[in-house]
């Protein structure tokens, strides 16, 4: 992190600016609250590919909830809980189910960005209120809202998996789920909790990324989950569960978005950018493996 921050402070001189970092930053806020929820599903060992579609599902309730005037605390926590139900739907369904994550989250991305375009016949939803917009648009205290919301959020995940029966399980899950099934701890229940954590932040994502864009897009959250996953991987949390750590997850997603906003000052094309943040997962996949 710290040689790719030195080389593009050579590479471009806008890099170090203070406008560009605090840009850097608001932009990981999104990617880094679902890589949150994200962190929770891999630590036991799982993985969620529909986070990115469920931001877009979740953000056209949030456009829904505020062109019906409803109070922006409602429309907050109206928002996360239609993220958190999805996130049980695929809880459920892989645990009760015994299906693979992998084909379990497939199919939800596929489902929640078909139900997208239903919803919104493939046309933006915008014209949203200063009080709502200021959840992505607004400083607190001369810091933007978005990063005060992923700090709070960093915080509070942190605490979970550090001291709760929640956390502690979420890791033993992860460690040897046998074991913990033996040990007379219902696993299917703390796995279910993983993926409604994961529906959750995806949701709050789309309420700052809806906010932001002062507009709900079938098309949000395209690409996501490549972020998400490569931030949470990126941190060291491994692929094979029950080792990783919240505040590597910041650091990864850190680390994404300074590449992010590092190729694009360089005016590296979009296809190679795609290129180069799945060599990065590929890469970190392979350390993660051969440190085991």
């Amino acid at each position: 992190f710290a040689a790719i921050v030195v080389g593009l402070s050579i590479a471009t001189p806008v890099f170090l600016t203070r406008r560009n970092l605090l840009n850097i930053v608001r932009q990981s806020s999104i990617h880094g609250v679902m890589a949150i929820g994200m962190t929770f599903v891999i630590l036991t060992a799982g993985i969620d590919l529909s986070v990115g579609s469920v931001l877009a599902l979740t953000g056209v309730f949030c456009a829904y909830f505020e062109h019906a005037g409803l109070p922006v605390v409602l429309i907050v926590f109206g928002t996360m809980g239609a993220g958190t139900v999805v996130g049980l739907v695929n809880g459920i369904i892989i645990t009760k189910g015994r299906v693979t994550p992998f084909v379990v989250t497939l199919g939800m991305m596929s489902v929640a960005r078909g139900l997208t375009n239903i919803l919104t016949d493939g046309q933006p939803i915008s014209g949203f209120g200063d009080r709502f917009r200021y959840i992505g648009a607004g400083d607190f205290l001369g810091i933007p809202v978005p990063i005060v919301i992923f700090l709070m959020t960093l915080l509070t995940a942190a605490f979970i998996l550090r001291n709760t029966r929640l956390g502690r399980y979420t890791y033993a899950i992860g460690g040897n789920e046998e074991a913990v099934r033996l040990s007379g701890i219902n696993v299917d229940r703390f796995k279910i909790a993983a993926y409604a954590i994961a529906g959750l932040t995806a949701a709050l994502g789309a309420v700052i990324l809806t906010a932001r864009l002062n507009a709900a897009e079938s098309i949000a959250g395209q690409g996501y989950e490549l972020d998400v996953i490569a931030s949470v991987v990126i941190g060291g949390t491994s692929l094979m569960g029950g080792r990783g750590s919240i505040w590597g997850t910041l650091l990864g997603a850190l680390l994404i978005g300074t590449i992010n906003n590092g190729m694009n000052l360089l005016l590296i094309p979009a296809y190679w950018q795609l290129v180069v943040k799945g060599a990065i997962i590929v890469c970190a996949a392979l350390l993660d493996r051969l440190r085991e």
